[in-house]
C-alpha cells in the first residue's frame, strides 16, 4: 500500500505540473509568470521529496529514474538555491515525464506492487 500511495503522490504532482504548463508556449513564459513558476516549483518539491523517501524495494525497481537529477533539483528547491532555472526546466521537460512513464510502466508490469493490502 505504501508503494501505491507514494506513486500516487508523485503521479498527482506530475499531472498537476503538466496541467499548469499546458498553455505555456516556451521556457520564457514559465519564468515570466511568478505565480505559475511558484506552483510548478511547489509540485516539483512534492515529487522530489516523495521520490527521496521511496521504499528501497520500489527505488530499486525504478532504477532508470534520473535519481541524481531529482536529488539536485530537490536540494535547490528545498534550500532556495540559485540559479535554478536550468534545473527547473530540466525537471519539467525531462524528469517529470520520464518519471511518470517509468512509474506507469512498473504499474503495468508489476500491478501487485500497487494493490491495496489491508
Amino acid at each position: 500500500m505504501l508503494h501505491r500511495m507514494q506513486c500516487d503522490i508523485v503521479r498527482t504532482a506530475g499531472q498537476t505540473i503538466q496541467t499548469l504548463l499546458a498553455d505555456l508556449q516556451n521556457e520564457d513564459e514559465l519564468f515570466a509568470s511568478t505565480a505559475t513558476l511558484h506552483a510548478v516549483e511547489a509540485q516539483l518539491l512534492v515529487m522530489s521529496q516523495t521520490l527521496a523517501h521511496l521504499a528501497p524495494e520500489l527505488h530499486a525497481r525504478l532504477h532508470r529514474i534520473d535519481w541524481q537529477g531529482w536529488g539536485q533539483l530537490h536540494h535547490l528547491l528545498e534550500t532556495g538555491g540559485q540559479p535554478r532555472r536550468e534545473a527547473v526546466w530540466y525537471g519539467v521537460r525531462a524528469l517529470v515525464p520520464a518519471t511518470l512513464e517509468l512509474i506507469a510502466e512498473l504499474r503495468r508490469r508489476e500491478p501487485a506492487w500497487f494493490g491495496i493490502d489491508y
